[in-house]
């Protein structure tokens, strides 16, 4: 099979290593960007002449276009925004579809497609990364496994193996997609209907051994299209980003603040003129002489020197956006916590919770825990990953782009359970989806 990885930032360097060193049955992988030289460095490092690179504007729908045909399977690694439009050249060419999400009304948009994607004979497939995505089909999977399922918890969080003040977080993925998490609504379920609550809210602490005390809080986006899915099914269902504790009051200090804000500001910006035509633009600092004399002139111009105002236009969202990208910092060594906890109950299983198999990295309990104070039964899977040492691959890098290309892989084998424009959770076998994530030494101890 053939695949076109869009995007040779992070995530898109993932999905290309691992639809080359771990998977046999693609032939070739394409990896295109709009930075011509970063897709190039993108194949030279993944190092095989299976793998090749082109430059590519992914709003150009037409260049989509003539990039998509040849291939089984298209890997969308680009900013969210152009993640339907993306969709509707898969259509055109009769491509299969999935990216990493980021935008809950995009997705919509997405699967409102289905027709014109069933009617091609191929998949769209949204939000294919790790939250949603991964966790969403293993939401899939652990809920198989009840006869009746009261509860679905979700727990996820990237953290930095060394983490820094003040944010003690490090940037692992896009910048505007961790800005999205933070302020846009979360839906949930709440006593079997779908609500949505604000982000950054809701703080409980949080614990995984071996780890400092953490914390977890609503965000959104990483329940995607689960509320549907389950909705009629389950009386609570929601999703909290783990973080380090006191990562949250800090940062929703700033959104507070209106630093996350996209509304734009007008900003006022003074110039001296020492002389007609003149205009000092490196102005001195305030505490030094020269800087009070420039102070003083302002309230008292004279007609050798005076103060000029003239305005600009900012968006805070963007400037905190580049403060980010600037001193926060990126690409350390990670660690990537994942958690979801059932609730319900299993007929035929006993009071423990003993009875375990081992299975290469896959620990499997055949019964879920009972818990002594409730006649619920309890089921928790955990996932604790981290940067590989060999590959150099981050934590993120692992648990966000190898399932993409799973997704991607199983589309274009036609391994899935339905065509059309659908969730993840419907569309992928979560059996087949956790044997993939395993051979990835992606382990998941349930107990």
């Amino acid at each position: 099979m053939n695949i076109l990885v869009l995007g040779a930032g992070r995530m898109g360097y993932g999905a290309a290593f691992d639809l080359i060193h771990n998977s046999p049955d693609v032939a070739s992988v394409t990896v295109a960007d709009f930075d011509g030289a970063k897709a190039e460095a993108v194949a030279a490092g993944v190092g095989t002449s299976r793998i090749s690179s082109l430059r590519l504007d992914a709003s150009n729908y037409a260049d989509a276009v003539k990039a998509m045909k040849g291939h089984d399977s298209v890997i969308s690694c680009v900013n969210y925004w152009y993640n339907e439009s993306l969709s509707k050249a898969a259509i055109e060419t009769r491509t299969n579809f999935c990216d990493l999400g980021g935008n809950n009304y995009v997705v919509d948009a997405q699967l409102a497609l289905n027709a014109e994607a069933k009617a091609a004979g191929i998949n769209i497939i949204p939000d294919c990364g790790l939250a949603p995505g991964m966790v969403s089909i293993l939401a899939m999977h652990g809920a198989a496994k009840f006869d009746r399922l009261d509860e679905i918890h979700i727990r996820v969080g990237g953290l930095p193996q060394r983490p820094e003040p003040p944010l003690d977080y490090q940037l692992v993925f896009s910048v505007e997609g961790l800005i999205n998490e933070y302020i846009e609504t979360a839906r949930v379920i709440r006593d079997g209907r779908i609500t949505e609550v604000e982000s950054m809210t809701e703080l409980e602490s949080f614990s995984f051994d071996g780890f400092p005390p953490l914390e977890a809080f609503q965000t959104s986006g990483g329940t995607s299209t689960l509320p549907d899915t389950f909705l009629g099914k389950i009386k609570e269902l929601d999703y909290k980003t783990i973080r380090y504790t006191g990562h949250c009051e800090k940062f929703k200090t700033m959104i507070d603040l209106g630093l996350c804000s996209s509304e734009s500001l007008e900003s006022g910006v003074w110039s001296l003129e020492s002389e007609p035509g003149a205009i000092a633009t490196g102005l001195p600092a305030a505490d030094t002489e020269t800087g009070r004399q420039r102070d003083k002139e302002r309230a008292n111009p004279t007609s050798g020197s005076a103060a000029t105002a003239s305005s600009v236009t900012i968006t805070p969202r963007k400037v905190f956006a580049s403060l980010l990208e600037k001193h926060l910092p990126a690409d350390g060594p990670d660690y990537v916590l994942v958690r979801l906890e059932f609730v319900g109950t299993r007929r035929g299983h006993g009071e423990t919770g003993d009875e375990r198999q081992e299975t290469g990295d896959y620990r499997h309990d055949k019964s879920a825990f009972r818990d002594p104070h409730s006649a619920l039964d309890r089921l928790v899977y955990d996932i604790i990953d981290k940067q590989d040492e060999t590959t150099g691959l981050s934590a993120m890098m692992r648990t966000t782009a190898f399932p993409a290309s799973i997704i991607a892989q199983m589309m274009a084998r036609g391994d899935v359970l339905s065509r059309g424009a659908t969730p993840q959770e419907k569309a992928i076998d979560p059996e087949k989806f956790v044997t993939e994530l395993l051979k990835r030494r992606i382990r998941i101890d349930m107990y």
